[in-house]
């Protein structure tokens, strides 16, 4: 399991659309969705502030990796050599 961290697919695995945070989820997409709508308007202002809520209520983990993707879902953030999402 040498992979580079670029190279992981897990199905728990994801990238933020915009930021390009890279995390893995420990539920599923209905249960992030009902925490999210849950939440009180002003902790929703922000992606950030968001995946900082969920990951104090342990439902994702942001992964401190240096690994992001860019609006169009490469990982790497476009590099050229970059691993696309899509």
């Amino acid at each position: 399991m040498n992979q580079e961290p670029r190279e992981q697919a897990a199905s728990n695995e994801h990238f933020a659309k915009f930021g390009g945070v890279h995390f893995q989820s420990h539920v599923s997409p209905q249960e992030i969705n009902r925490f999210i709508g849950r939440l009180p308007a002003g902790k929703r202002e922000s992606l950030f502030e968001v995946l900082e809520q969920l990951e104090h209520a342990g439902l994702i983990t942001v992964c401190n990796d240096h690994v992001f993707a860019d609006g169009d879902g490469v990982i790497g953030g476009g590099e050229k050599n970059g691993q696309s999402l899509m």
